[in-house]
């Protein structure tokens, strides 16, 4: 039966003025896809404005978050203050993270070398026999080290799953190749783009709803099928079972309201932005693109590692751009051309 137009409606974002839904069985309609010269599905996402950040309070979330240490949630001052923010013109933003097959066809074609490759050091991988109660950082992962790169994160990865160990550096680089070959410009979301996109017209704490348990349905994050690799977290684990223990297939669970995929969970984004512990205080309100300058990059979404107090929808973490780690990957933006065949060129940042 073919769905009424209200119903229809009733799925548009609350960015562009449409509250609420009618009808309780309705499902988002179909997501229009552009598909770009490596295989990337893109989603037109539409121009909006929308409320950005958390103001939960510690008292919240630890009710949501019982198992966490109390001084975890003093840590999330970033994500402050909740501000409107205005996204002025449209943009194609990836249906799906980058996957392994497209990254691979991007390397063959443009002789491209990766960080983890090139400088000699490596990436993160999985190793069994490693014990991070052995070492000082106590990290999940082994480190840096050549044996794991893109190619090899230590686990089994199909040419569908989101490609891992890249740097910023790495993300930049394939937007720009695809810029030059394509006419089209890519790039990084900015942190404001992409957590517009992840929202979708929503102020939950994830795109589909606030309960964490939900995410076992709608994401890729720390859950039972993970927790037996790392018994030292168990106790950080969902309850359930979301069928991956390490990297998903792209768009194996439901798409938000936009039709995209894995916004949260499965692999960390990175963004354009540097970080700042004040930058939501300071930013403009019209399209921010983040502080001039800084020391380390903005990523977004949470991983298949990532415990769920880490995979809201607001929440920020940041590494160093050179950072290739076993968790981190990207999804690109491919900005709309105007009239004049030509795009919007917001100010890059330097890589300092």
């Amino acid at each position: 039966m073919r769905p009424s137009l209200l119903c229809v409606l009733s799925w548009m974002p609350a960015a562009l003025g449409l509250m609420g839904s009618p009808c309780a069985n309705a499902q988002p309609p179909a997501a229009k896809v552009w598909t770009n010269s490596l295989g990337m599905p893109f989603v037109r996402i539409p121009a909006g404005r929308f409320r950005m950040g958390s103001d939960e309070s510690p008292d919240a979330l630890a009710a949501s978050y019982p198992l966490m240490e109390r001084k975890r949630f003093s840590l999330l001052a970033d994500e402050a203050p909740v501000h409107t923010v205005r996204i002025r013109r449209a943009f194609y933003l990836g249906q799906t993270e980058v996957t392994v097959g497209q990254f691979r066809r991007f390397i063959e074609a443009s002789g491209y070398r990766p960080e983890s490759e090139a400088d000699g050091t490596g990436g993160y991988g999985y190793n069994p026999d490693y014990d991070p109660a052995t070492t000082e950082r106590g990290d999940a992962f082994e480190g840096r080290d050549r044996r794991y790169s893109w190619r090899n994160p230590g686990f089994a990865q199909g040419e569908d799953h989101p490609v891992v160990n890249i740097t910023w550096h790495d993300a930049h680089a394939l937007a720009a190749w695809l810029s030059s070959t394509e006419g089209h410009r890519y790039r990084l979301p900015t942190e404001a783009e992409w957590e517009y996109a992840c929202r979708a017209g929503t102020r939950t704490r994830y795109p589909h709803g606030d309960d964490p348990e939900s995410l076992v349905r709608h994401a890729n994050t720390f859950d039972q099928d993970a927790a037996p690799y790392w018994p030292r977290w168990q106790a950080q684990a969902l309850k359930g079972h979301d069928g991956h223990a390490f990297t998903a297939p792209v768009a194996s669970y439901p798409a938000n309201a936009f039709g995209l995929h894995d916004m949260v969970g499965n692999a960390w984004e990175w963004v354009s932005d540097w970080h700042g512990d004040t930058a939501y205080a300071e930013s403009a309100r019209d399209d921010p693109q983040g502080p001039a300058q800084g020391s380390v990059r903005v990523r977004r979404g949470g991983s298949w590692h990532t415990w769920p107090l880490y995979a809201r929808c607001s929440y920020r973490n940041w590494n160093s751009p050179d950072t290739r780690y076993t968790l981190v990957g990207m999804r690109l933006l491919r900005e709309v051309d105007d009239s004049a065949g030509s795009t919007r060129k917001l100010q890059p940042h330097a890589v300092r």
